[in-house]
């Protein structure tokens, strides 16, 4: 027969197991924490699989990411809508392959909805989490690596982001998303000549800059740029918060008295 000391030892394990607040490896850093519903689907609109990002779902995000930058350069979908905000309405028309579209569109819609429906579920889940105090493993080490909770400066990560998207998420050692990010950046930059259209401007040679731009893929940088931003100081401040709750658990399970009386 099991004993109660065993039993009770044996629920809290299951506890622990069921609801993580937050998972650290040596290369990255998951957790989950409350998010405003409408604003998880404005970026999975804004960007199919950014909503999943956010939500630290970073495989099905990948994926939809590749899917929308697939099929949208196939589909020739960016340089429709360029047309289209200059009022070149037929030209937008006859540039759309039509067979990459109808495809496009589904996947489009579902991101969007699996993002909302996702974040409203998560968000249960947050709240479960935070009552049942659900452990906190503040380091993690391994022969490759390490990672650790600290306190990190929200600005800061916010302005490495700023700089090139990516590296704010690494800061707050979030490498999966950082380096997923920081690459794309690089492929995108790089099919789009940004930086020759940078340069270009730079010494006033704007025709040369029109001319060396590749505007299909030149579309897809602000919303990688705005999402490397956001989730950079988004992400830091959660992480802060993380730090803050595993070490005043640990502070209060090892050196406050079970007597003391907290103060009303």
């Amino acid at each position: 027969m099991l004993s109660g000391e065993f039993m009770e030892e044996l629920t809290q394990s299951i506890r622990n197991q069921r609801r993580p607040k937050g998972y650290i490896s040596s290369l990255d850093i998951n957790l989950v924490h409350p998010r405003t519903p409408w604003v998880i689907a404005w970026w999975a609109a804004a960007f199919p699989g950014f909503g999943h990002l956010l939500l630290g779902m970073y495989l099905k995000g990948f994926i939809l990411i590749v899917w929308e930058i697939f099929t949208n350069v196939n589909s020739n979908l960016n340089l429709a809508i360029l047309y289209s905000f200059t009022g070149q309405f037929d030209l937008a028309i006859n540039t759309l392959n039509k067979k990459w579209l109808l495809l496009y569109a589904p996947v489009y819609i579902a991101s969007i909805w699996d993002s909302y429906r996702l974040t409203v579920d998560l968000n249960k889940y947050s709240i479960l989490a935070d009552r049942e105090k659900s452990p906190i493993i503040p380091f993690k080490i391994s022969p490759i690596a390490m990672n650790f909770f600290d306190k990190r400066n929200p600005w800061i990560t916010t302005a490495w982001s700023a700089l090139i998207p990516g590296l704010g998420q690494i800061c707050t050692n979030r490498c999966f998303i950082g380096f997923f990010l920081l690459t794309w950046w690089i492929a995108i930059a790089y099919f789009s000549n940004l930086l020759e259209a940078i340069h270009f401007t730079s010494v006033g040679a704007f025709s040369q800059a029109v001319s060396v731009a590749n505007p299909g893929w030149m579309i897809f940088l602000p919303s990688i740029y705005g999402l490397a931003v956001f989730d950079a100081y988004v992400g830091a401040v959660e992480y802060n918060k993380l730090f803050e709750t595993e070490q005043a658990r640990f502070l209060k399970d090892n050196y406050q008295s079970s007597e003391f009386v907290m103060p009303a």
